[in-house]
């Protein structure tokens, strides 16, 4: 029996991801949206490109939770978009109430599922489905790292006018403009970005890297980014479904690891079946301790206005 994968929010980022899973023929899908035809209508349209594809997968829309009762892995998208000057602190009231909603029904239905929250700001957002799903940490993921490491990747490349193949990035803290990337865990074919880019130069990177996601919604004038997210939801979703044991840094609930407690900060994780196998533990630096712990109090300080 194939897996299953529940999509809440058919909207950019949503459907992008099912693309995504489709395409990699991952598991069967069902997309959930509020807005009644849009998940049906996205949802037969992907599944008519699949014989194309050659891609055998089921893939159904429903504006109900109904047809997501037993899924494996339930991705939440839904909520505001991030518009243009709007930070992510801005969003939280907004959508806390509905990551909160989706969460209930979800693990109603799925109560075994593996929730990756997507929805910004995502390290509060997280928190919200964790307290309202009443699931172990190993349950509760989000989606940030992966997207904010492969950001870092492009730059990197772009800079050095290398493949991106030959790149691998490393971020670690909140999903927003108080990320920490680490140059020194940065490599290009193995190298680290520091014996290459002067400091002012990595500066920059990072700086962009941050503010990655703004950069995106400034460009589009309206929405955000959805290619490269949907791509880093379909990443985490290949290492649980496939139990890889694959590390990737991913949005968890800390207690003690990196001397921080009770909190969702972007992470070094170990994914596999069940979801959250391990936290990765590396070395840092005063100054990159010093920069995660100035990203773990940001997030603290948005999540204590949660609702």
């Amino acid at each position: 029996m194939r897996k299953k994968v529940t999509i809440v929010g058919a909207g950019n980022v949503g459907a992008t991801t099912a693309h995504w899973l489709a395409a990699k023929e991952l598991a069967d899908i069902v997309l959930v949206d509020i807005v009644e035809g849009i998940p049906q209508g996205k949802a037969l349209d992907l599944l008519e490109s699949l014989p194309v594809e050659r891609s055998n997968v089921g893939v159904v829309g429903s504006n109900g939770y109904e047809p997501t009762a037993g899924s494996d892995i339930v991705v939440i998208t839904a909520g505001f978009p991030r518009k243009p000057g709007m930070s992510r602190d801005d969003l939280v009231r907004a959508n806390a109430e509905i990551v909160g909603a989706a969460t209930a029904e979800v693990a109603k239905r799925s109560p075994n599922s593996i929730l990756i929250v997507v929805t910004n700001p995502l390290d509060a957002m997280c928190e919200v489905a964790r307290r309202v799903s009443g699931f172990p940490r190993e349950r509760v993921l989000g989606m940030a790292g992966v997207l904010d490491s492969a950001r870092f990747c492009t730059f990197i490349a772009m800079e050095l006018g290398v493949s991106v193949d030959n790149v691998h990035a490393f971020v670690l803290g909140g999903h927003g403009d108080q990320m920490v990337p680490l140059p020194r865990y940065s490599t290009v074919a193995g190298v680290p970005i520091t014996e290459l880019l002067d400091k002012a130069t990595i500066d920059r990177l990072v700086e962009r890297t941050a503010k990655g996601g703004g950069e995106i919604v400034n460009l589009l004038k309206a929405g955000s980014a959805y290619y490269a997210p949907g791509r880093a939801i379909t990443e985490m979703i290949d290492a649980i479904l496939k139990d890889k044991h694959k590390i990737l840094p991913c949005a968890a609930y800390l207690q003690g690891e990196y001397g921080i407690r009770d909190l969702f900060i972007g992470v070094p994780c170990r994914l596999g079946a069940k979801g959250l196998e391990k936290v990765v533990e590396i070395g840092l630096t005063a100054e990159e301790k010093a920069s995660l712990e100035k990203s773990a109090q940001a997030v603290e300080a948005l999540v204590k206005t949660l609702p």
